[in-house]
């Protein structure tokens, strides 16, 4: 029920108009959202350089139903490279396929996901590929290989889940392929039949699949909030002498700032994921409707930082 509750919010858009006309609605969405524009974004990616966090920039918005609206989203891509570069920033930035084009067609996906790597190979730079739902992980990954990863091998990679049963066979072929991986537990509700339904589980998957990125990978993100999931691998790392520049970790704009503090300050490498546009109310409705535990986490975290600071 809250599932399909949340759901029922983000497409309605006579809500989504009057929240983003209420202040109170924005200054919450603020602490999770860089802004609706890439300036705001850009701001907020040069007050973290100033910390020394980089970021991974991306423009919100998922499956679009028009070749016009996925042109329109490349260019905004090109254009934030562009200011990224412009500005000296330390950041590169996230895509969804889909929202370049995936589900229309495979060869106008791939022509303007060629221009952003383009750009981002001129600027020596890096472009992620998000990935989405189970649905979509075969046909990301085949994409990603066939299509990009032989012409941009320093310019792109890919993210897995832990969650899925599939993916420590495809922690072991990205360290074949010496791709750049980003492992992340996953926010998508999938059946069983493809993904574990505990989160042992997901977190034992998570562990194991980190350190095989960690040993054998190319720079791998180690995307978590977990902190008992961080120590482990922090004093595994340490243990087995692999330095802190063989990876870094990986978090979200806004949530858990104090674990985002303590990791550089004790000199492990950190990157924020920054998203920033116009459709930040149906995304964060889109992401607890996924997985309505991600509403419970947003808000444990907020309630602990709003009393920890008092």
């Amino acid at each position: 029920m809250l599932r399909s509750s949340l759901i029922w919010l983000s497409r309605q858009k006579s809500i989504f108009r009057f929240v983003r006309n209420n202040g109170f609605a924005k200054k919450v969405a603020a602490r999770f959202i860089a802004g609706e524009t890439i300036g705001a974004a850009c701001d907020a990616v040069a007050v973290l350089n100033t910390q020394g966090v980089t970021a991974s920039l991306d423009q919100l918005g998922e499956s679009v139903t028009s070749e016009a609206e996925a042109r329109e989203t490349g260019r905004r891509y090109l254009e934030l490279l562009d200011e990224i570069h412009r500005r000296g920033l330390n950041a590169n930035v996230s895509v969804k396929l889909t929202s370049l084009g995936q589900d229309i067609s495979d060869a106008i996906c791939e022509e303007i996901t060629r221009a952003i790597l383009d750009r981002a190979r001129q600027y020596g730079t890096f472009v992620r590929l998000d990935m989405e739902g189970s649905d979509y992980t075969q046909r990301t990954l085949d994409f990603f290989a066939q299509r990009l990863y032989p012409d941009y091998p320093q310019n792109v990679g890919i993210v897995l889940q832990s969650m899925l049963r599939r993916t420590a066979k495809d922690v072991a072929w990205a360290n074949g392929l010496k791709c750049r991986v980003r492992i992340c537990k996953g926010a998508y509700l999938e059946p069983a039949a493809v993904a574990f339904p505990d989160k042992q589980d997901v977190d034992r998957n998570y562990v194991e699949c980190a350190k095989a990125l960690i040993e054998h990978g190319n720079y791998p993100g180690i995307a978590t909030h977990d902190p008992a999931i961080i120590k482990e691998l922090n004093a595994w790392a340490k243990a087995t002498g692999i330095n802190p520049d063989r990876f870094e970790y990986q978090m979200l704009y806004g949530v858990r700032r104090d674990l985002q503090e303590q990791l550089v300050r004790d000199g492990w490498r950190l990157r924020l994921y920054v998203p920033f546009g116009t459709q930040w109310y149906p995304y964060l409705m889109r992401r607890m409707a996924e997985r309505p535990a991600n509403l419970w986490f947003i808000t444990g975290n907020v309630l602990k930082e709003t009393f920890k600071s008092r």
